[in-house]
Formats: C-alpha cells, sequence, structure tokens
C-alpha cells in the first residue's frame, strides 16, 4: 500500500471519528437550552422589556451592523453579529435576518443566557440572574472600547 493511500486511508478515519463524536461535545443541557428572543421574556417581565426597550442602545444593536454592513467584508461582519445579535455562534443562536429575526439584536438572553428552559418551567434557576462585569467583558473589553471610541456602562439602560 503506498503511502500516500495510508494517508487518505487516516484522514477519512480521522474525518469519520470527528463526525461521529461531535455531538458528544454538545452537552445535553446546551441541547435543551435554546435562545427564543427578548419578546418571549415580555409576558413575565414587562416593566424590564419595556425599559430595556426604551432606554438601552443595545436593544436596537443591529441597526449599527446595518450602517457599517457595506464597507465590511464576511469575516468583519461575523465579528459585528458577536457582540450585536443574540447567541451568534452557539445552538440555536442568531444565524441570519431572515432566519432569525427574534434575535437579531443583543438582547435579553445575552446576558441572562438561552431561556428556553426558563420559560417552560418559570424558574429563576434555568436561567442567569446575578450578573458580574465579567460577563459584560465579552463585548466591552479593552480593544472593543478603544476602536469604538465607546464607554462601557455596566447596567446601563437595562433594568
Amino acid at each position: 500500500m503506498s503511502l500516500l493511500c495510508l494517508q487518505k486511508r487516516c484522514l477519512s478515519l480521522i474525518c469519520l471519528f470527528s463526525i461521529l463524536l461531535i455531538p458528544s461535545w454538545i452537552s445535553a443541557q446546551d441541547k435543551e437550552k435554546r435562545y427564543v428572543g427578548s419578546k418571549a421574556c415580555k409576558e413575565c417581565h414587562e416593566e424590564e422589556y419595556d425599559r430595556f426597550q426604551r432606554f438601552a442602545k443595545k436593544s436596537h444593536s443591529f441597526e449599527s451592523i446595518l450602517r457599517m454592513k457595506k464597507g465590511l467584508t464576511g469575516s468583519e461582519l461575523k465579528t459585528c453579529y458577536e457582540c450585536h445579535t443574540t447567541g451568534y455562534g452557539r445552538p440555536g443562536g442568531f444565524v441570519s435576518e431572515e432566519e432569525t429575526p427574534e434575535l437579531m439584536n443583543t438582547g435579553c438572553e445575552v446576558c441572562h443566557g438561552p431561556g428556553s428552559a426558563h420559560i417552560k418551567s418559570e424558574d429563576p434557576a434555568d436561567i442567569k440572574t446575578e450578573i458580574t462585569m465579567e460577563d459584560c467583558t465579552t463585548c466591552h473589553n479593552k480593544e472593543r472600547v478603544k476602536a469604538f471610541n465607546f464607554k462601557p456602562l455596566i447596567y446601563g439602560g437595562a433594568h
């Protein structure tokens, strides 16, 4: 058997094992919890939802992407999605304007986590209730603050 043939077989086996193992990398909990969009929170948290929609700039964050979109490459646009949408790159998160319009802005679940389990159970234990500054630094960090001349306000305009 030639070296090239052996390499192809090894590569095929690696690909096969990867495909079989990928589902085990995603925890059962992540499969259960899905993003539902901020409007789903409104039924029980109407006051917080209304305040967030009225005062938090992040509740309309996709508008920034639309303003900048024309001058961006595809990979640059994806980095915008990381902070200006809900759940981008995660199971059940933002995919596109057409497929997941309810996740187009930075919503409740960016800070509190996917809401599907909480909505079903109404149990506070099924959602993140204690937000820390570390939760914010995914997007509100020195590099991004410097690049956009932005001053983050913890809890600013939320609830």
